[in-house]
């Protein structure tokens, strides 16, 4: 079968089903072909409960799976492939965060979307990386815990000053790889172009940025450019623009072969025909109590941001 008879069938089998596909802007070419929606994670969750689908194919990884859960109770989520994670949203313990917060009362835990359920559970408010310094400036009190990313976490700390941030040893591995080494080797041969970075980067490679942002900023300041864009980010996006943009060879994808999430990757167009037509993938469920405590740190992000 050719991959265009692939798409074809996903196209036959999702209307059939009533299946709505979500599909990271991270996920293959060939993935955000066949999807009904494209984004980055919780943009994909809010749109999720916004359409009221009734089934859901989320191509992404399992804790995007589970905010989609969060907010919508209802609606059947299926992860096509069960290993598919991220190892940031799982590096800080759920009990870690209990023990921290029965020793500071007084501080208030911030979680970046990109964490389990389980995480969002023991937090006071979520944040994504376009809305943590908005929503950090709100809060009240001074001392504040951010997990699990520290590069993120130090990206809020430095733009919210009046705050003291306290960061943990979480981090993305995917974007703690790159140097300024990688970035000033790719200056050198698009000396015109500008940078864009997304802020779990490492802070050195941060502060050479022109741009700093969350995937959906930083697609929006590359095509608002007339000219050549160094993406700092995992190479989706540069796959995502270039075919769709006129002059899309400006779009330059640095370090590609640090840039590429694994765990992103792992779901091909043969896994999401099978969990479309129930033969793959795992049926993502979360206990009602927990999601109820998770909603609450979703919600007051809403709230705040």
């Amino acid at each position: 079968m050719t991959t265009q008879e692939l798409k074809n069938k996903i196209l036959e089998a999702k209307k059939e089903t009533g299946t709505v596909i979500l599909a990271h802007t991270y996920q293959e070419p060939d993935i955000i072909d066949v999807a009904d929606v494209t984004g980055d994670s919780f943009f994909l969750s809010k749109k999720a409960a916004e359409l009221k689908a009734k089934r859901v194919v989320m191509c992404g990884v399992r804790f995007m799976a589970e905010s989609v859960k969060i907010l919508s109770p209802e609606t059947e989520t299926i992860l096509p492939v069960a290993s598919a994670t991220c190892p940031m949203a799982e590096q800080i313990l759920p009990e870690r965060v209990r023990e921290f917060k029965e020793e500071n009362p007084d501080t208030q835990v911030v979680a970046y979307i990109n964490t389990t359920a389980a995480l969002k559970a023991e937090c006071d408010v979520c944040v994504t990386s376009s809305s943590a310094i908005k929503i950090v400036k709100k809060l009240e009190g001074k001392d504040i815990l951010f997990i699990p990313d520290q590069h993120l976490g130090s990206f809020v700390a430095k733009n919210v000053p009046e705050k003291n941030i306290i960061l943990w040893d979480g981090y993305c591995p995917v974007h703690a790889q790159l140097t300024k080494e990688d970035v000033i080797e790719c200056k050198k041969k698009y000396p015109d172009a500008v940078f864009a970075v997304h802020p779990e980067s490492p802070k050195e490679v941060v502060e050479l940025a022109d741009m700093v942002g969350a995937t959906s900023d930083i697609i929006k300041y590359a095509k608002e450019q007339k000219g050549n864009v160094i993406i700092g980010t995992e190479r989706g996006v540069v796959d995502y623009l270039s075919p769709h943009e006129e002059n899309g060879e400006r779009f330059i994808q640095l370090a590609p072969e640090k840039l590429c999430c694994e765990d992103m990757k792992k779901i091909s167009l043969e896994d999401v025909y099978k969990a479309i037509i129930g033969e793959g993938g795992e049926k993502v469920e979360l206990d009602e109590a927990l999601r109820k405590k998770a909603l609450v740190s979703i919600n007051r992000m809403l709230e705040l941001g």
